[in-house]
């Protein structure tokens, strides 16, 4: 038999590594990577009489919520900060930490039918959830300088941006490799206990919590400060609010957020590579 000469122009193999990114291969399906974003932005308000405007009705209404049952009825201090813009910073960026944990955490079940059906690296889907929620964070950011222009104008706040408001590139670093870490783990997890999906959703909400979103650190002190320090999401709101109400950066504190969250992000992308070569067997 005649040996075959053709030249190919792409060839399907298997990674030999748990670590191995093909980001050559990224770049090439970078087109696809806009359309998983491009169908995700509009898709979540499709249909919908406001449209996009919901992205500044949602953090809006949140942060009034907030500031009435935490503010007002439990009279939780706000170091001397107008409440809306307290409340805001923290809604903010927790808003894309949990969106983008929630909504990748059901890559794998959400998405089995394409994944059985062509080939395409797998984690394109997962960065096109974090990439997309940016984009909707960085439309309340702009709600957020609206209301703080608001209230200078008002006379009721003076201006206290500084030069930590420079760390916001490494603050959304941070929460995005939280959010893509943790979440790229669940939905390796889901494969085999699809209960985990409701349990994300849930657990999310009472993380929470466990962040001061709704209460600034300077509460508490001894152990409890301690345990609240220990979630590495507390340091980036905390370092955001100073960037933009004032107040000082506890930079050991951002190191161990950095650090936790390279970790997260690692050890997701491990286990997603591993979970990935077999899943549409389980699923």
């Amino acid at each position: 038999m005649k040996e075959s000469n053709e030249d190919w122009t792409i060839v399907i193999k298997p990674q030999t590594g748990l670590f191995d990114i093909d980001f050559k291969e990224l770049l090439q399906y970078r087109d696809l990577l806009y359309i998983f974003v491009r169908r995700d932005l509009m898709a979540v308000y499709k249909q919908t009489i406001l449209g996009p405007i919901w992205f500044f009705i949602q953090p809006l209404l949140t942060t009034m919520v907030y500031a009435f049952v935490y503010g007002g009825i439990a009279n939780i201090g706000t170091d001397g900060k107008p409440r809306l813009l307290f409340y805001l910073t923290g809604t903010v960026l927790w808003a894309y930490f949990s969106e983008c944990l929630v909504s990748t955490s059901s890559t794998f079940t959400a998405n089995a039918s394409v994944f059985g059906k062509v080939y395409f690296p797998r984690v394109i889907l997962p960065l096109a959830k974090v990439i997309s929620t940016l984009f909707k964070m960085g439309i309340q950011m702009i709600l957020l300088a609206i209301a703080y222009a608001v209230y200078i104008a008002l006379g009721q706040y003076s201006f206290q941006v500084n030069g930590y408001i420079l760390t916001l590139p490494l603050l959304i670093i941070i929460m995005a490799n939280l959010g893509l870490g943790v979440g790229m783990i669940v939905t390796s997890l889901t494969i085999k206990y699809r209960d985990l999906q409701y349990l994300v959703a849930f657990g999310v909400q009472l993380l929470m919590f466990a962040a001061p979103v709704v209460y600034p650190l300077s509460r508490f002190h001894g152990k409890m400060l301690l345990l609240l320090k220990l979630n590495p999401v507390s340091a980036v709101i905390e370092t955001f609010r100073a960037a933009v109400l004032g107040g000082t950066v506890d930079w050991y504190m951002l190191g161990y957020s950095f650090m936790i969250s390279t970790v997260l992000l690692a050890a997701g992308y491990v286990i997603f590579n591993k979970a990935e070569k077999s899943f549409i067997d389980t699923v």
